[in-house]
């Protein structure tokens, strides 16, 4: 029997093919999507790995490398509001160098991409970007907010978090990252040929598949205590908790995944084809 995991990228890649094929040469893009901890990274890994050994040519992008850079960042917080110092809400990522790459892409050009460095919360000198494939035919864009989509301004209130309540009382930041979310991202998102989400069970899990990405950040000195990061991750729970209920409608496919990050089941939108993993 074949593993979940495999029937899923399979699906991924016959879906990407579809979007290659009515591209008409130009470059094609897949969004993944799906909260911190649900396995895009690795998930886009291995699909750059099957394209690449198919003969497209293919880069991969994530949201978390169009973060503004630290100092960026503490402007903005002067500027705006002290969460923005905060890396992660839409608002604290550099949507123009975002569009920039993919235009470059779509010359054809072998475009550099940009990175950042979590272990220093910061973007890496661009001397250690990497570069994309000359003739770069499809683009992997993966990010836990590619694709969200806003929410009208009367949902920003009342506070869901002690975050809200105690640093965003106003909700002067909640407005902020909404309007910044309805604006340039949507120009970002817009370009998106096809869009994939992993679904988590529930927000609740999120938290400890968040703590597990942090492990590896502390055995190099840079991660965050089990304080510090329980109130990072309620920067992302408003959002998140939207995408779960909203995304699932919209995406081109959804991943359903158990608490171990295991496939369950996979959905495509329209058709009503619906597999079953596991059981």
């Amino acid at each position: 029997m074949r593993d979940a995991s495999d029937e899923a990228l399979n699906r991924i890649i016959e879906g990407t093919r579809q979007a290659l094929a009515g591209s008409g040469g130009r470059l094609a893009m897949l969004g993944l999507a799906g909260a911190q901890g649900s396995g895009k990274s690795t998930l886009a890994a291995r699909l750059k790995a099957r394209m690449d050994e198919s003969g497209v040519p293919t880069a991969l992008l994530s949201i978390d490398d169009l973060y503004l850079g630290h100092a960026a960042r503490a402007q903005l917080a002067e500027r705006v509001h002290p969460l923005l110092r905060t890396r992660g809400v839409p608002g604290t990522h550099d949507v123009a160098l975002g569009l920039a790459v993919i235009a470059a892409l779509e010359r054809g050009e072998d475009a550099l991409l940009p990175r950042f460095d979590k272990g220093t919360d910061d973007r890496l000198p661009i001397a250690q970007w990497d570069r994309a494939p000359l003739g770069t035919r499809l683009l992997l864009f993966e990010g836990w907010c590619v694709g969200a989509r806003p929410r009208t301004p009367a949902a920003l209130d009342p506070p869901i978090n002690l975050l809200e309540r105690q640093e965003d009382a106003d909700g002067h930041w909640r407005r902020f990252v909404h309007d910044a979310l309805a604006g340039p991202y949507q120009r970002l998102f817009a370009r998106i040929d096809r869009l994939v989400f992993l679904a988590a069970p529930d927000f609740a899990i999120v938290s400890r598949w968040r703590a597990q990405q942090e492990e590896k950040l502390r055995a190099s000195g840079h991660g965050m205590d089990d304080a510090a990061l329980a109130r990072f991750i309620q920067h992302y729970e408003r959002i998140t908790r939207h995408m779960l209920a909203d995304m699932p409608a919209h995406a081109d496919m959804t991943i359903a995944l158990d608490t171990e990050r295991q496939v369950v089941a996979v959905r495509d939108k329209g058709d009503g084809r619906r597999t079953h993993e596991r059981r």
